[in-house]
């Protein structure tokens, strides 16, 4: 299909693009949808979880006969659904639990065997794509690919829901190293404007403790995430359309994130208008903002010590960091921070105290 009202459109690069859905929940379902309206072609959805009897009615790739008996895996049924909407499309479906910081694997042998082939599946769905949703359920399942597609330079797009508020962002870009260059200085941002794509903040850069287990000592309802039925579709269509503007600015995922919703979007290097690096949605009052903000230099999943760890150690980098709850915040320099912050308090006295 031609776009004859926007002539400008670079269908191939959309169609090209390879796209990875970790999370094939509320989230994953209608990101799924709306990339196939988009031209993608290639799509691969990852959960570990099955079908249950409350899915279908939010969850829009599943129907009832997907939860009878004992509930279809996930992923797969999922990307059955896509080509059953559509039979050209290249859809897969990976059954993977993602392993998280917080959640123990201790040493026994097994159970190491089975993370590290867990961790080289994971590795290799990513590398293998071009683009990469995180729409999975948990703050610390978002840890591991988020690293993932900082150390391979692939384009990350995170959502997250709550109640009535959204969160869709995309993080830094970094430019595949090419060996026998000399690497690419950061720009200085003391007169910019905006922010630089390889620049800009993960889910985790605002942080400044190590993510750990949110489902501990919870039920299963605090575990579910409760918000209001049209929320995911809201947000995951702004998932979609971020990474379609992204691809369609001539930087690609280097471009500097827009965050003046009143600029004139025809004043943009991208024929769809803005590119901003997060969009902040409050259902309540029907409002979006769109807040940028830089890589934090001790992020726990972003920061370089922590990418150049897991190039130069792997598995074990990642062992350490399963199984030692203060690891990531004594590597990246943060247990140091707070150890500061303690020793400058200055304590108010009264004459009465002296």
């Amino acid at each position: 299909m031609r776009w004859r009202i926007l002539p400008s459109l670079d269908l191939p690069t959309i169609e090209k693009t390879r796209c990875l859905l970790l999370g094939a929940g509320t989230l994953g379902c209608n990101v799924a949808r709306c990339l196939l309206g988009w031209g993608i072609r290639k799509i691969t959805l990852v959960d570990s979880s099955k079908v249950s009897y409350s899915n279908p009615v939010r969850q829009t790739l599943f129907n009832f006969e997907d939860c009878k008996n004992g509930g279809a895996k996930k992923a797969q049924a999922a990307a059955e659904s896509l080509k059953k909407i559509f039979p050209g499309v290249d859809a897969e479906g990976v059954q993977l639990l993602i392993p998280m910081p917080g959640h123990s694997i201790g040493s026994e042998p097994a159970a190491v065997e089975e993370v590290r082939e867990d961790v080289k599946k994971l590795e290799e769905l990513i590398k293998t794509h071009n683009a990469v949703f995180l729409l999975m359920d948990t703050r610390e399942s978002r840890w591991l690919p988020t690293l993932m597609c900082a150390a391979y330079s692939k384009q990350c797009i995170n959502a997250a829901l709550g109640f009535d508020t959204f969160m869709v962002m995309r993080h830094a870009f970094f430019p595949p190293a090419h060996e026998g260059l000399e690497p690419v200085p950061k720009p200085k941002l003391e007169t910019e404007t905006r922010i630089p794509g390889s620049e800009l903040g993960c889910y985790f850069c605002n942080d400044v403790v190590a993510p750990t287990d949110s489902t501990r000592d919870r039920t299963l309802d605090q575990q579910c995430t409760v918000s209001r039925p049209g929320l995911s579709m809201v947000a995951s269509a702004i998932a979609v359309e971020l990474l379609i503007s992204v691809l369609q600015h001539s930087e690609k995922g280097l471009a500097p994130a827009d965050s003046n919703a009143e600029q004139d979007d025809t004043d943009t290097d991208s024929p769809l208008g803005l590119v901003p690096h997060q969009i902040r949605g409050f259902l309540a009052r029907f409002h979006n903002v769109l807040p940028a903000s830089q890589r934090f230099d001790k992020c726990t999943a972003c920061s370089d010590i922590v990418i150049s760890s897991f190039k130069s150690d792997g598995f074990e980098f990642l062992l350490k960091v399963f199984n030692s709850p203060n690891f990531l915040e004594d590597l990246t320099g943060l247990s140091q921070l707070y150890a500061e912050t303690l020793d400058d308090h200055v304590w108010e006295l009264s004459d009465d105290e002296i």
